[in-house]
């Protein structure tokens, strides 16, 4: 495997762990995932902070192990600089699908791979 396959890898799987309730489900665990810098455009055009995120991403849905769980399917991601990856993927919450887009930063080593953006767009239930 190429380096850069690696670090497609590391984000795809850093990208799972958020979708997983025991992470979501814990600040302390979310925040490591999370860059500082975060930032998330919601499907209702709200602007979400790092801060915003930690503090309410317990209490959203899919945080709980005995509720509805995220699916994702057809990731994909690119290397679009050293320390940058780009993934697209859809997910199935509940009934709903959205296209996902999300980018991965890793600053050193230390830190690894951190979520620095996202973005949810759903997808109408005719939508192929």
């Amino acid at each position: 495997m190429t380096p850069e396959a690696d670090d497609v890898n590391e984000a795809i799987a850093a990208e799972l762990r958020l979708m997983d309730p025991a992470v979501r489900s814990s600040r302390t665990e979310a925040a490591r995932l999370l860059d500082p810098e975060f930032t998330e455009v919601g499907a209702s055009g709200r602007r979400y902070t790092y801060e915003d995120t930690v503090a309410g991403l317990p209490e959203k849905p899919g945080s709980s192990a005995d509720g509805p769980l995220y699916e994702a399917s057809e990731i994909t991601g690119v290397l679009l600089a050293p320390g940058l990856v780009h993934l697209t993927y859809e997910t199935r919450f509940d009934g709903r699908r959205a296209r996902r887009s999300s980018l991965w930063r890793r600053r050193d080593r230390e830190t690894g791979w951190r979520m620095y953006y996202h973005q949810g767009t759903p997808v109408p239930p005719d939508t192929a």
